[in-house]
C-alpha cells in the first residue's frame, strides 16, 4: 500500500465530501460519485466500502441526519460495487457508463425506501411507481452531480498518477 496513493485518494474524497457544505441544488451531491470512485479505486474492500460511507457520515454530521439515512448509506454501497464491477479499466466510457448506472441504482433504490416507508404510497404497484415518478425531478439533479463529481474525482486522480510517480506506484 502507498501512503501517497492513499493520502492522495483520501484527500479528493474528503474534499469532494465538504463541498456537500457548500449551498448546492436539491440532490446534486459528490456522494454518488464518491462511492463510485472508491469502489473504483480501492482494491481492498474495507476501504472501497468504508470511504464512502465515512465521507457521508461526516458530512451528515455537519447537515443533520435524515429519517433512514442509513438504509440511503446502503445505496452508497450499492454503488460503490458498481464501482467495483464496471470502472475497474478507468475509460471514459466506463466511467460515464459506471456513473450513469450508479445514479439508477441509487434512485431505485431510495425510491423504493420512500415506498416502503411513506404512507402516502399505496404498497402495491401503482404506489410504487407513484414513488418513482415523484422522484424523477430528483434524478436528474442526482445524475448532474454524479456526473460532475465524477469527472472531478477521477480526472484529477488520473492527472495525480501522471504527474506525481508515487501517486501511480502501489495499488490498494
Amino acid at each position: 500500500m502507498s501512503k501517497p496513493r492513499l493520502l492522495t485518494l483520501s484527500f479528493l474524497i474528503l474534499g469532494a465530501a465538504l463541498s456537500r457544505l457548500i449551498p448546492h441544488p436539491w440532490n446534486f451531491s459528490p456522494l454518488g460519485a464518491i462511492a463510485l470512485f472508491g469502489g473504483a479505486y480501492f482494491i481492498d474492500k474495507r476501504w472501497a466500502f468504508g470511504m464512502p460511507l465515512l465521507a457521508a457520515f461526516l458530512s451528515d454530521i455537519f447537515l443533520g441526519f435524515y429519517s433512514h439515512f442509513l438504509l440511503v448509506y446502503v445505496g452508497y454501497l450499492m454503488v460503490a460495487g458498481v464501482g467495483m464491477l464496471v470502472v475497474r479499466e478507468k475509460t471514459v466510457l466506463r466511467i460515464l457508463g459506471g456513473s450513469l448506472l450508479g445514479s439508477v441504482v441509487f434512485f431505485l433504490w431510495t425510491n423504493f425506501i420512500s415506498w416502503m416507508a411513506d404512507p402516502i404510497y399505496m404498497k402495491d404497484l401503482g404506489g410504487l411507481m407513484a414513488s418513482y415518478t415523484a422522484g424523477i425531478p430528483f434524478f436528474q439533479q442526482t445524475l448532474s452531480g454524479d456526473l460532475l463529481f465524477a469527472g472531478i474525482l477521477f480526472g484529477s486522480f488520473a492527472l495525480a498518477e501522471k504527474f506525481i510517480p508515487k501517486v501511480s506506484e502501489a495499488k490498494i
